[in-house]
């Protein structure tokens, strides 16, 4: 899970990532909008390959770009179960802050 939230915090990365959820599109449809040589996109593309986000087929002379859901699905089930556990803690923490005052009174 660590490598999706490494992947994901650079900007190019959640870029393409996000220009992906609209559907397939070739590296250089993907590259295009981006300030830099072709292997250094393609070194992105290589990284969120590596941790499940992206897969990539080539048709013909194309390499076109797919994002895998199911990466993305296991990452916001983590990110639901962090919420709720922070949210129990803040709401001890509420009702403790409120007993305080309480006593204090």
């Amino acid at each position: 899970m660590i490598q999706v939230f490494n992947a994901l915090s650079d900007p190019t990365r959640f870029a393409v990532v996000e220009k992906l959820t609209h559907g397939e599109q070739s590296v250089s449809e993907l590259a295009k909008p981006f300030d830099m040589a072709l292997p250094s996109f393609m070194q992105h593309l290589r990284v969120l390959e590596e941790c499940g986000l992206v897969s990539t087929a080539k048709k013909g002379r194309v390499r076109y770009c797919r994002i895998q859901s199911s990466r993305l699905k296991d990452a916001e089930s983590w990110l639901s179960v962090q919420r709720r556990r922070w949210e129990t803690r803040l709401n001890q923490l509420d009702d403790y802050l409120s007993t305080m005052e309480e006593e204090k009174q």
